[in-house]
């Protein structure tokens, strides 16, 4: 009797916690819970589209370059006497720059004066016997010629007497000053070299292997921490012979410089804008595993409306940069679209993210 007895009750207590695990199943969790349709929605992943979104181009360390440098010197040899600027110094074109000793040009330039003074007294002279035909034709040639002779050497004594003033031949800054007072000028020797920064240029080396997607407009952005600021590229010019050892090619980028805050010699990073505009593609930067292809060979990326419904959306593509694609139509900013988990998708599936 007393073996039933627990038979029995063991018997109503597995019943008891059958029916408990029955109703523990029957309750939804809260990441199971139905739609109003009935069916629960499709976790994904997504994100939304920005204009320009996702640009992989490149980025480098270059150096700011003066837009053109011209070396100032004299065009005879002495010593230098005077030097009237200071590097770094602001210059304009016919300004003096550095006078050289003039005392052997002076006198020269005396000599000079004194035989053209004798060869037009003697010139008035002949000229009473030649108008009254006592003088013959080969002496009065002779004697012009002397004068004529007088002229020009009266004139080269006085350029070289000028050619001991350097001036500047453009405006701009006082890069280096090369020879000081007391020194000896050869001729052609630079005194100073003047630099023109009106605008500048970035010099960057730029590898063989990617060479070929830079363009004369391809955009770059360009910051040079010297001077806490940040500046757009313009045209950029591209050079035609690699160096043998490092295998790069320098290009070279023009920079508007106004407030002359740039100068030769900072460093700066420079990013240049990755393909786009260069075919007209425009657009926006997805990630490539977002696009999907059609039966018929169109292609399409999954979006999210604001009822968090997934639709198809067809579009466009131009070129690929890296794990990601530039997309030319059908998309706008801030459109969200599906970068993970489209795989369980079909059009209308409510999805959570």
């Amino acid at each position: 009797m007393q073996t039933m007895r627990r038979s029995v009750l063991g018997l109503i207590a597995l019943l008891v916690l059958c029916s408990s695990c029955q109703e523990q199943a029957a309750k939804p969790s809260g990441d199971e819970k139905k739609t109003s349709e009935g069916k629960a929605p499709t976790r994904v992943t997504t994100q939304v589209v920005s204009p320009g979104q996702a640009d992989n181009g490149q980025t480098y360390v270059g150096i700011v370059e003066e837009r053109e440098a011209t070396a100032v010197s004299f065009t005879g040899m002495g010593v230098v006497k005077r030097m009237l600027v200071s590097e770094g110094q602001a210059v304009s074109r016919g300004q003096l720059i550095a006078e050289m000793d003039d005392t052997q040009a002076r006198n020269v330039l005396t000599g000079v004066e004194a035989q053209m003074a004798q060869a037009n007294d003697a010139l008035g002279r002949y000229k009473l016997l030649h108008d009254n035909g006592s003088l013959p034709e080969v002496q009065w040639v002779e004697i012009q010629s002397k004068v004529a002779q007088a002229a020009s050497q009266l004139e080269v004594a006085k350029k070289n007497l000028a050619d001991c003033r350097l001036t500047a031949p453009v405006s701009g800054i006082v890069g280096k000053r090369l020879v000081g007072v007391g020194e000896t000028a050869l001729p052609s020797q630079a005194v100073v070299s003047i630099l023109d920064i009106s605008s500048v240029k970035v010099k960057v080396a730029v590898p063989e292997a990617e060479i070929s997607s830079i363009h004369a407009s391809t955009p770059t952005s360009i910051q040079v921490e010297a001077v806490g600021g940040n500046y757009r590229g313009g045209r950029i010019e591209k050079g035609v012979a690699a160096d043998a050892l490092t295998h790069t090619y320098d290009i070279r980028i023009n920079v508007a410089n106004d407030g002359r805050k740039l100068l030769p010699g900072m460093v700066a990073r420079v990013h240049f804008a990755s393909g786009g505009s260069q075919d007209g593609s425009g657009g926006s930067m997805i990630p490539v595993t977002a696009v999907q292809k059609q039966a018929d060979g169109s292609l399409f990326v999954w979006t999210v409306d604001q009822q968090n419904t997934a639709h198809r959306t067809t579009v466009t593509v131009g070129l690929t940069e890296g794990d990601c694609i530039r997309v030319k139509t059908g998309l706008n900013t801030g459109d969200r679209i599906v970068t993970e988990g489209y795989q369980k998708l079909s059009e209308g599936t409510k999805v959570v993210y």
